[in-house]
């Protein structure tokens, strides 16, 4: 696609399943690197985990008492005591070396090796304090065996596996220092704008300070993503070539996607790679591209902070999480809700609804107003009216996606 719609409007929109399609296939996981147990979490593994060893690797106390041979204590009650030979102690890390035999106990504390001849361990609490059983125990009571965490040659975590930190625990008790994992996808974030201040700068005169710049960064970094955000490039030709010629795995622009005269990304990407979609079926975000430039996928998202959001969800973020190995999916809880009134559409074009949960009816926000970024901080989460459907009638059951 080279055509040069500025100023001209766009002579067609493709639909989201098109553009979706597109992107697809031409997605797929980073190369493997090594990585640390100490910086895995979040990280998704690029191969299967396999136990080399058991855990835990000896039969252990799980209670604080008497190691004992369970015979020993066969007929205790408190009202007929049997007394036993203490003849040592058991701590973890310093093991009682020697076995017992019948009538005899090993003071243990829990975690700590079951002596040789032992076979149960009398709680603390039915001992009396001359050391006598008041109770009963049966074979293997209160012992922990060898493997019964995890036995050796258990696949304990799988391929595409997300870490999380008892994931990290688990992989230590076995012995595993790092772990292959997905390689993080470097985002170069292209934000444009003449008008354009640094995030956090007071609005003065014709200029506003950059809202997209922070809101993407945050959700590239959710996504698994890792940032490279410069600061704010003019609308002029060469810095912003450079910047889509800059190093990463791929890169978002946001600003200067649509039909103006300082709309240059798309021209440049059309010029210098591929503009494979341009101009989208969906309400906000119409004037979104998909393209590549020097075989890296590259994003032109809209301006207006809700287009660039929702343009974000859509497009950008599947395509940061499917380079880092995540499930491409929207990273939203879904939950089912009735609405409070209707929601209309348009045959022909996809709608992402912001809507709010209000005393468990969802009442639809906006559609339009793509500049209104307050309207996500307002909403609970958005619904999506699929390009074959006029909107959903008030009482409709209606599927919410729920910003997290």
């Amino acid at each position: 696609m080279t055509d040069d719609v500025r100023m001209r409007g766009f002579a067609r929109r493709q639909t989201v399943d098109q553009a979706l399609a597109w992107l697809d296939a031409h997605l797929a996981p980073l190369p493997a690197e090594q990585v640390g147990l100490a910086a895995a979490a979040g990280r998704v593994l690029a191969a299967a985990v396999q136990s080399g060893v058991d855990v835990p690797g000896f039969d252990r106390a799980t209670m604080d008492g008497y190691a004992v041979v369970a015979d020993s204590t066969e007929g205790a009650t408190p009202y007929n005591s049997l007394p036993l030979d203490v003849v040592g102690e058991a701590l973890p890390g310093r093991p009682f070396d020697g076995s017992l035999a019948r009538g005899q106990a090993v003071r243990i504390m829990t975690g700590a090796p079951i002596p040789r001849g032992c076979d149960a361990v009398l709680p603390a609490e039915l001992a009396s304090d001359e050391v006598r059983a008041l109770a009963a125990v049966s074979p293997g009571k209160h012992v922990g065996r060898r493997g019964e965490d995890i036995a050796r040659g258990t696949m304990v975590l799988p391929i595409g596996r997300r870490l999380r930190p008892q994931d990290l625990g688990v992989l230590s008790s076995i012995g595993v220092s790092e772990v292959a994992a997905i390689r993080r996808p470097r985002v170069r974030l292209i934000v444009t704008g003449n008008e354009l201040l640094p995030a956090g700068s007071v609005p003065h005169g014709s200029c506003i300070a950059d809202a997209n710049g922070p809101m993407l960064a945050a959700l590239v970094e959710r996504d698994g993503g890792l940032v490279d955000f410069p600061g704010i490039v003019r609308d002029e030709t060469e810095p912003l070539l450079a910047a889509l010629r800059a190093p990463a795995d791929l890169a978002i622009v946001s600003g200067g996607s649509s039909v103006g005269v300082e709309d240059l990304a798309p021209s440049l990407v059309a010029r210098h790679g591929e503009l494979a979609v341009h101009g989208i079926a969906m309400r906000p975000s119409s004037p979104t591209g998909l393209g590549r430039i020097e075989g890296r996928l590259v994003f032109l998202l809209p301006g207006n902070p809700v287009s660039c959001l929702c343009a974000y969800d859509f497009f950008a973020g599947r395509a940061v999480r499917a380079l880092g190995g995540l499930a491409r999916d929207w990273p939203y809880p879904r939950r089912r809700g009735r609405l409070a009134r209707k929601l209309s559409s348009q045959i022909g074009r996809l709608d992402y609804a912001r809507v709010r949960l209000v005393d468990g009816e969802v009442e639809p926000l906006a559609i339009a107003g793509a500049s209104v970024l307050s309207s996500t901080t307002r909403a609970d989460g958005f619904v999506v009216v699929p390009a074959d459907s006029e909107g959903f009638a008030a009482g409709a059951d209606v599927d919410v996606w729920l910003y997290a």
